[in-house]
């Protein structure tokens, strides 16, 4: 019976966790992050569309689209595909034929919904829905693991060991890392603003640039020693990969603030 008990544990601490970029704590900090490079203008326009909302905030909406399943099943499904985009296996080289059919990724899923939020002659609840889609989906496009392998499902097929408990590589970056520091929102904010982005930002960009984004976040993915040698994680990985992490939330939160000042300036 002990050894059966002990089979049954290990099984269930091997179950891989829902995955969703960043996580909801990941999310909250990119839109925050954002928040504080915003135009009033655009500030005046995202208060206006997010009246009525539970959280009216732009970190209140940020999770929104991982939720989907939950209390809109359909559009869920129907966006589901728009969450990332499979590049590794071809050297992370955005081709749209190849790698986005029908739009159906998170490079055609950025431009298309910012084109949304942009045009004033569409209704408020279009405008608003376009705004959590583009929130989110540039959170996603700098996790790296969502420009990965398609062979793997962005990691989530690759099983490890972190902190005693099964979990895989994908879930690992959405959130392992960053609960591994102990950090509360407030305290990673303050962190994430101290670190300097590495280039100037364009201030009006014609289109949000989403293929460079996740080609780039592809790249990362290929880096040796991204995919751990062993199933068990050694205590080295977390401390030698996470100030990584936390630049692509400081770049996510500083392209989503760049991508709505543009979507916003009329």
């Amino acid at each position: 019976m002990a050894r059966l008990l002990s089979v049954l544990v290990l099984a269930i601490l091997l179950v891989p966790h829902p995955a969703h970029a960043w996580g909801r704590l990941g999310h909250r900090l990119v839109a925050a992050l954002a928040w504080d490079d915003l135009t009033p203008q655009a500030r005046t326009q995202i208060a206006r569309l997010l009246e009525g909302e539970a959280d009216p905030t732009l970190p209140g909406i940020a999770s929104w689209a991982d939720e989907l399943r939950d209390h809109d099943p359909d559009l869920g499904k129907r966006s589901s595909r728009w969450h990332y985009v499979n590049l590794a296996e071809d050297e992370c080289h955005y081709d749209a034929a190849r790698h986005c059919r029908d739009g159906n990724c998170v490079v055609e899923a950025i431009r298309a919904q910012t084109a949304l939020l942009a045009d004033p002659s569409r209704s408020h609840a279009e405008r608003l829905q376009a705004l959590k889609f583009v929130v989110h989906f540039i959170g996603d496009a700098h996790q790296p693991l969502h420009a990965g392998f398609a062979r793997d499902k962005g990691g989530n097929d690759f099983q490890i060991q972190f902190d005693g408990r099964g979990t895989n590589l994908h879930s690992l970056w959405d959130s392992g890392m960053l609960k591994a520091a102990d950090l509360e929102e407030a305290q990673w904010l303050q962190r994430l603003r101290a670190i300097p982005l590495a280039v100037d930002l364009p201030a009006q960009p014609l289109s949000p640039p989403s293929q460079q984004w996740a080609e780039a976040s592809c790249r990362i993915v290929l880096r040796p020693g991204f995919y751990p040698a062993k199933a068990i994680l050694g205590d080295a990985y977390v401390p030698s990969w996470r100030p990584l992490a936390e630049e692509q939330l400081r770049r996510a939160g500083a392209e989503l603030a760049v991508t709505l000042n543009a979507a916003l300036a009329r």
